[in-house]
């Protein structure tokens, strides 16, 4: 095992990278840059459908849209299509987010993601997230979003 290989890449000493280049980023720099490139095809009471061409700047090594990528896309979508059910105004705190990966998106291709609303209640609620490539319709990963809500009084019908 090549330690020195493992230490570079968990420092990212190799990309050049500094921390201090990191410390300067702008506060609420995160959600941009994942988000950057998003739009809104559809939203309904419980369903919200985005879509975006995957950029050069959310790939893994291995030129795909890096698995950080993905849950930070489940996190933001799933989150907000929670507020399409509820009277709440903040997407709340995630308390758990899981996610399958059956194939890959690679820089260039466009995709589409569609959040489900499957329940909320006066302290939690779920969705659910699908990747799909937007050309063969085929879903490449699906995720689970739990997340803590702040609403004030009741649950709501699906």
């Amino acid at each position: 095992m090549d330690f020195e290989w493992v230490k570079n890449y968990l420092e990212k000493t190799r990309s050049g990278v500094s921390s201090n280049d990191v410390d300067s980023t702008p506060f609420a720099f995160f959600e941009p840059l994942i988000m950057s490139g998003l739009k809104l095809d559809l939203i309904e009471r419980g369903r919200v459908i985005c879509s975006m061409k995957v950029p050069p700047h959310l790939q893994n090594e291995a030129n795909s849209l890096h698995g950080g990528a993905t849950t930070a896309l489940v996190d933001a979508v799933g989150g907000v299509v929670i507020l399409t059910i509820s009277n709440a105004t903040q997407t709340g705190v995630s308390t758990e987010i899981n996610l399958s990966y059956f194939d890959a998106a690679y820089v260039g291709d466009e995709i589409e993601i569609e959040a489900k609303t499957l329940s909320v209640g006066k302290v939690v609620a779920v969705a659910t997230v699908e990747f799909r490539n937007k050309k063969t319709g085929k879903i490449f990963a699906q995720g689970r979003h739990t997340n803590k809500v702040f609403i004030m009084s009741g649950l709501y019908e699906l």
